[in-house]
């Protein structure tokens, strides 16, 4: 679930070279504060996977909202578990 919601924005990740070509930033513009820096693209991908994590946890730690994030309703996982077993 969490694993999707990432892909989901990192499939709207804008990269360009930036210092004449020497380095490449990256952004998801949807989420505020999450942009990257990196040597090579891979470097920089890495590093908005490193700024997207941090930027969620911060958000949940804060009781922030997370934009288009929903975790499945605790009362539906208890009568899931319950059937499973009955």
């Amino acid at each position: 679930m969490i694993q999707d919601y990432f892909e989901s924005y990192l499939k709207k990740a804008r990269y360009e070279m930036i210092d004449e070509g020497s380095r490449f930033y990256a952004e998801i513009r949807e989420l505020r504060g999450v942009w990257a820096i990196g040597q090579t693209l891979e470097d920089c991908r890495q590093n908005l996977i490193s700024s997207l994590e941090g930027w969620f946890i911060f958000r949940l730690r804060k009781n922030l909202p997370v934009p288009n994030f929903r975790l499945p309703k605790t009362k539906a996982l208890v009568k899931t578990r319950v059937r499973e077993y009955a």
